[in-house]
């Protein structure tokens, strides 16, 4: 069983990747990774991706603000790996630094604080210091800051 690539027209090849970035944000990596599924010349892919900036399909700082808002609001990363993900996507350090203000500062250290405590409380049959060196490891591999984590390890 042979799987066929099946061909579509340039116009069709548009309005799928019209598609792909309404149906959520997405950066220029990810849209020309998604364009390699389609054998288009470079100059149908300049084309394509020149339309979707010009009629704001593709924002590559409105998709850096709603990946940051998401992933802090809902998966409670921390902000170095948001930046390094956001690095892996291509974007760029300066735009990164911008967007970073969708993060409100209490709000970010409420959720560490937050985190820290869940955790902890979590850590049976370990002696303190063992519960707050796992916590603060745990913490770490969120994303999360060392000099913040100690401050609210400190409280």
């Amino acid at each position: 069983m042979t799987m066929e690539k099946k061909s579509f027209t340039f116009d069709e090849i548009k309005l799928k990747l019209v598609n792909y970035c309404v149906y959520q944000d997405r950066c220029h990596s990810e849209v020309e990774q998604k364009m390699k599924e389609f054998l288009l010349i470079p100059e149908a892919k300049d084309d394509i991706l020149l339309y979707l900036i010009k009629e704001n399909y593709l924002n590559e700082e409105r998709f850096t603000r709603s990946y940051i808002r998401g992933k802090f609001y809902i998966k409670h990363w921390g902000k170095n790996k948001i930046k390094l993900n956001l690095k892996q996507k291509g974007i760029t350090e300066k735009l990164i630094s911008k967007c970073m203000d969708e993060i409100d500062e209490n709000d970010y250290e409420e959720t560490i604080d937050k985190i820290y405590k869940d955790y902890f409380s979590k850590q049976k049959g370990l002696k303190d210091y063992q519960r707050k060196s796992k916590t603060i490891k745990y913490l770490l591999s969120k994303g999360f800051e060392y000099d913040i984590i100690l401050e609210v390890n400190n409280e």
